[in-house]
């Protein structure tokens, strides 16, 4: 059997976005090494109400990598050091006794810190509402062979559609910006034809979003598609800038 450790954590603790935020040291004396990076957290904030204190505020839901609501900075990196990994699917095993490790919010300007761990992102939402959907009635479902789509075409869409919008694209970017995220949205739908008669107003408006949201531009530094928990590329990228130079009205 694994043996336990004990884990040293440094933890960014802020009452609101109005208060300085600081770190602080804990410990949590008994991790097993099949403990995901959460269920550690946990049992730090069981420890903190028992004594009377202030638990750690993080985001989490479905703790599967899917809801995209977990994502912290961890040693410095978005989603923690393992490649494709949401923070949820971190698991304990990959430290060893006595590591410390610094866990801190997301940070970007769009992000404003609403407790501790746990940041706004509602910006995000705000560019999904400017266009990332298609505004069909769908009825009953459709027969599969009605639109011919190439097979590369559709799974090179679902890898686009694969993103769970997590936020750390722009956590990771020096510009803070939200290229990957709305791009990988974009992209979903320039690629098939359900999305063709809603695309050019659709670029225009979740990039004018992005905008006014105070997200950064792009400067292909991609750092965005590195943290990526679903590995979407930063072709996308491309795609929405191809998108957005046909949009504009000539």
């Amino acid at each position: 059997m694994s043996e336990n450790m004990k884990i040293k954590l440094k933890i960014w603790r802020q009452q609101d976005a109005g208060h300085k935020g600081r770190l602080e040291s804990y410990e949590v004396p008994d991790v097993s090494p099949h403990m995901s990076f959460l269920e550690m957290i946990d049992v730090l904030n069981e420890g903190l109400q028992k004594e009377g204190r202030d638990p750690v505020a993080i985001d989490s839901d479905c703790r599967e990598g899917i809801c995209g609501s977990c994502g912290v900075v961890i040693d410095g990196t978005a989603h923690g050091p393992e490649k494709r990994t949401a923070t949820c699917q971190l698991h304990m095993r990959h430290y060893k006794d006595g590591d410390e490790m610094v866990i801190e919010p997301f940070r970007a300007k769009a992000f404003k810190i609403i407790k501790d761990l746990v940041v706004d992102r509602e910006a995000m939402d705000t560019i999904i509402r400017a266009g990332g959907y298609v505004s069909v009635n769908t009825g009953s479902a459709p027969d599969a062979n009605n639109i011919p789509i190439a097979t590369e075409t559709a799974e090179e869409a679902f890898d686009y559609a694969t993103c769970i919008g997590c936020g750390a694209c722009i956590a990771a970017c020096p510009n803070a910006s939200a290229a990957l995220f709305g791009a990988a949205k974009i992209a979903q739908f320039a690629l098939l034809p359900q999305g063709h008669p809603e695309r050019a107003k659709r670029v225009q408006q979740m990039v004018g979003a992005m905008d006014a949201s105070s997200f950064g531009n792009c400067s292909n530094h991609a750092e965005c598609e590195a943290v990526c928990p679903k590995s979407i590329s930063i072709r996308s990228i491309a795609i929405m800038r191809r998108e957005a130079f046909k949009a504009i009205p000539y």
